[in-house]
């Protein structure tokens, strides 16, 4: 080798620590996204917001981090094969919510797990407490039985004259009695008779109203479980043809319900990306507090409520976060 010849090669290996010479990069870090929903429903209220979050984190897509989607397409039968899929995948962190947690904490108890949403981490075993999982559990919670009775609250403010409100919840739900629970302690204050009935799926819709029916049901609250989620077109149009005011999940006033009321999902998604980003850095799951969700929405079809011949007040009106008109 002539002079010139080792001067380009001594400055070729000053553009890099010895130390990573002859070193492969290392992998990008793996994510699993667990969903419930589709793709096209999840995607503008969860996945998107959380790749955002990311990218502000300092992780793009196919340089440094690299995310697995799994989407169960409304079939909550799928959600196991799925999340044994992305376990098998050896990915470095699970997102997912609702019955998406469970199903993902079925299949691992080493992989960590973040919560976009859960109803009660606590009641459901996978964390020992808020401050301290102490699983491979983390992440966000919202509390279900509180937005139910708080959906007691806001339907009595705009039906002033109900007095027995029809509620909807899925069979076998764990969450349902501590549901009821809150519920019936804010409607006992309110003066109104709580009548649940539970389904095992869509199927099973029709003989709920007709019962409540049967009981002059005068309004309807729905849970959040994503089996009413995806299926709010059918609920909304049985409380149309029953004349019934409703409230539940955001998407419910879109489908031509009377008002949602909810966490903002994408908020939580946004604040997953931090739990993923400490877990990718070292932390553990079983370390990292489980966080309340703090950001609420509540939306109103003014069109429904005109063909309910329901007034909305101006003192609830002014706090809608969204009008649909």
């Amino acid at each position: 080798m002539n002079r010139r010849d080792a001067v380009i090669a001594l400055l070729t290996l000053g553009a890099a620590p010895l130390s990573t010479l002859g070193q492969e990069a290392p992998r990008p870090a793996r994510i699993g996204i667990l969903s419930f929903l589709s793709a096209s429903l999840v995607a503008p209220v969860g996945s998107d917001p959380f790749r955002a979050a990311l990218r502000d984190l300092g992780f793009v897509e196919g340089r440094n981090v690299q995310i697995e989607f799994r989407y169960a397409d409304g079939d909550n039968d799928r959600l196991s094969g799925l999340a044994a899929e992305l376990v098998a995948l050896n990915v470095d962190v699970i997102v997912s919510y609702a019955t998406g947690v469970s199903a993902a904490r079925r299949a691992t108890a080493t992989i960590p797990i973040v919560m976009t949403s859960f109803g009660d981490p606590i009641a459901a075993g996978f964390a020992a407490s808020l401050a301290r999982p102490g699983g491979n559990v983390t992440g966000l919670t919202f509390f279900g039985a509180e937005i139910m009775a708080k959906r007691v609250e806001i339907l009595k403010e705009v039906y002033p004259s109900m007095a027995r409100v029809g509620v909807l919840l899925l069979r076998d739900n764990s969450a349902n009695g501590l549901v009821l629970e809150a519920m019936r302690v804010t409607a006992k204050a309110l003066r109104v008779e709580v009548h649940p009935f539970e389904v095992r799926g869509p199927a099973e819709f029709e003989m709920a109203f007709s019962a409540w029916a049967d009981k002059k049901i005068q309004g309807l609250i729905v849970h959040d479980h994503a089996q009413f989620v995806v299926n709010c077109d059918a609920i909304a149009a049985l409380a149309a043809k029953r004349r019934l005011p409703s409230i539940g999940p955001l998407e419910l006033p879109a489908s031509g319900g009377l008002m949602g009321y909810g966490v903002d999902f994408p908020d939580t998604w946004r604040r997953a990306a931090v739990f993923v980003n400490k877990i990718l850095k070292g932390a553990k799951p079983r370390d990292l507090p489980i966080e309340r969700a703090t950001q609420f929405l509540y939306i109103l079809n003014l069109k429904t409520a005109k063909a309910l011949g329901v007034t909305i007040p101006q003192s609830v009106l002014v706090r809608a976060d969204r009008v649909i008109e």
